[in-house]
Order: C-alpha cells, then sequence, then structure tokens
C-alpha cells in the first residue's frame, strides 16, 4: 500500500463511507459491483471512485469491477480498524455518556478502556458498564496503561490543562469535542475534531440557500393575457 502521508484528507475522509456502503451491499448479498453501480450509491462519479481506489492500488479488474468483500477488507485495512487503540475519555456529561453508550468502538479500530470526570457526583457511576474514574488519577493511569488516544468531551477551558497533562503522558491523537484547537498548541498531534454546533449551522445555511433558490422568480418571461391574444 503506498504511503498514507501522500494520500489527500479528502481521500481518506471518503473512506469511511465506501466501508459503510460496502458493508451493506455485503450484509445483502452482493459480491461484485461496477465503479457506477458505486458511485450512484454513493452519490459520486465512476471516474472519482476509481481515482480514489487507485491511491490504494485500485483493486478493480476491467470487465468485471470490483470483488465486495475483498475490497470491504481492504478498506478496513488500511482504516486500521483491526489496530484498537487503546482509548480513554475525558469528560462524562450528557455528551460523553452519549458517546460511550452508542459508539461502536471495537468495531471502528478503539478499545475503549477508561472514562473520566472531575464531577464527584459522577465519579464511581456506571456508564455502559464502565465505572467513572476520579480526574485527578489520569497522570496515574496513562503511566501504568497503554493510551493512545484520548477523547476530549470537555468544555473548552477545562480541555487546556487536561491535554497538558495527557500530551505529557505521551499522548499525540485526540478525538476533540472541546473545541479547543489543539493544533495551535502542540505541532505533533493527530486531532479530529468534531464541531456540533458547526455541522448544524452548516445544515442551516444549506437549508436557506435552497429556500433562497427555490423563491428566485424564473428566468422565463411569464405570459400575459396580452401575448396570448396577440397569437390569437
Amino acid at each position: 500500500m503506498p504511503d498514507n502521508k501522500k494520500i489527500s484528507m479528502s481521500v481518506v475522509r471518503r473512506l469511511p463511507r465506501y466501508y459503510r456502503f460496502l458493508l451493506e451491499f455485503k450484509n445483502n448479498g452482493i459480491y461484485r459491483i461496477s465503479s457506477k453501480a458505486l458511485a450512484d450509491k454513493m452519490g459520486t462519479s465512476a471516474s472519482q471512485i476509481r481515482q480514489d481506489l487507485n491511491c490504494f492500488g485500485g483493486f478493480g479488474q476491467q470487465g468485471y469491477g470490483y470483488d465486495v468483500p475483498k475490497l470491504f477488507d481492504e478498506i478496513s485495512a488500511i482504516l486500521g480498524l483491526s489496530n484498537q487503540y487503546k482509548a480513554i475519555l475525558l469528560g462524562a456529561g450528557n455528551l460523553g455518556r452519549a458517546i460511550v453508550n452508542h459508539v461502536f468502538f471495537q468495531s471502528r479500530g478503539f478499545e475503549l478502556t477508561a472514562i473520566f470526570d472531575k464531577n464527584p457526583q459522577l465519579i464511581g457511576s456506571c456508564i455502559n458498564g464502565m465505572t467513572v474514574l476520579d480526574v485527578s488519577g489520569l497522570e496515574d493511569f496513562c503511566r501504568q496503561n497503554t493510551v493512545d488516544t484520548a477523547i476530549l468531551c470537555l468544555p473548552k477551558e477545562s480541555a487546556e490543562q487536561i491535554v497538558d497533562i495527557l500530551y505529557r503522558s505521551g499522548i499525540r491523537s485526540f478525538w476533540n469535542f472541546s473545541h479547543l484547537d489543539l493544533s495551535m498548541k502542540y505541532s505533533d498531534v493527530i486531532t479530529e475534531n468534531v464541531h456540533l454546533n458547526d455541522s448544524l449551522m452548516t445544515l442551516c445555511c444549506c437549508i436557506t440557500a435552497a429556500r433562497e433558490e427555490s423563491a428566485l422568480p424564473s428566468d422565463r418571461p411569464e405570459k400575459t393575457e396580452a401575448s396570448h391574444s396577440s397569437k390569437s
């Protein structure tokens, strides 16, 4: 497989979509698919599909298309889903609880090993079978256990101090819901930033644009009674 550092992030961000659609095909008993059929399902073009997959070697056969189970396995390997990186979650509030309860970590390449919070009312509580630990023991936990990734479900003002502890403990990758710009603070971290409010505002903008477009007057001149009478 080529060096992934040379693959553009736009291609990388499409890989989970390939994974989802290929899993759906596989579960529905579809074992062969053309680039056009895959593109139609994903709402893109066949040339885009071929360009993306050629970044990793192609995988298709001319006149045959793609072997769905094989391509699914290849995409899974590219995504690294079998690595089971050790993750901890900081912040056991509503967002943190929702993530623990509803994200399928193991099938997405991670194993959630601990949850931390500073709220005495949350420490010791149980979320999906895991006990919430006191964040005061974070450094000791990181020294005694392998931690590859931290999930930040904290307010921005709380995250900065926690990130310093995590960085000192050797953690360099973050799933970041905190709105703290980690790239400005550390140049050598891998961060996937999730801005739910930004996503919602993006949806709002798209709805507004669509409604404004549909409200525009037609370019065609409307027929008037005078124009009808002139033709009669």
